[in-house]
């Protein structure tokens, strides 16, 4: 082999290290997530205890359970963005730069990525529940005034309940054996 080709066969298998940027992103962008969510969930523990105050008139205390329901579905959306961050960063690092044993070994399925298509399913499944949260939020705050509205925020929740049926019999299908001849 020539000494110009193997250079530029070195220079392309170590352009992968290049994914370290975004695997080093995302993984600090989803622990900043995280510490977001955590921090709303702190809040959410401060404005609980004020809920408690029997003293609160009652319109209050209804507005402020509203609040506090829709802060619950926004530190769940946080969380789970976290997750999609993490997994995504896990996901890369796995199918550019190495296996991570210690996780293999000692972690959920969730965290072994072989293939663009295993990175893309368990994003894709968190997605959908990211999404399913945003619905959650947006039909409690929704106001239903016309019949068709009800009709219109079941519709909503019968696709959502399809999407996750069909994503939960996405991973179940299995490729056929060979044939032997």
């Amino acid at each position: 082999m020539s000494r110009p080709r193997r250079w530029l066969e070195e220079l392309l298998a170590n352009s992968r290290y290049s994914v370290l940027i975004a695997v080093i992103g995302s993984g600090l962008t989803g622990i900043a997530v995280l510490f977001v969510a955590t921090v709303d969930v702190l809040t959410l523990l401060r404005d609980a205890v004020h809920y408690a105050d029997f003293n609160v008139p009652l319109e209050t205390r209804v507005a402020e359970h509203d609040l506090m329901i829709a802060h619950v579905v926004e530190v769940v959306d946080g969380y789970l963005l976290g997750a999609v961050l993490l997994i995504f960063s896990l996901g890369l690092y796995e199918l550019f730069l190495g296996n991570i044993q210690k996780l293999r070994t000692s972690a959920s399925k969730i965290l072994v990525i072989e293939t663009f298509d295993d990175l893309k399913d368990r994003l894709a499944k968190v997605i959908v529940l990211i999404l399913i949260v945003n619905l959650f939020r947006d039909a409690i705050s929704i106001k239903l005034v016309r019949p068709v509205d009800l009709v219109a925020q079941g519709g909503a929740i019968a696709l959502v309940a399809i999407a996750v049926y069909l994503s939960g019999r996405s991973g179940t299908h299995q490729t056929p054996e060979p044939r032997s001849e």
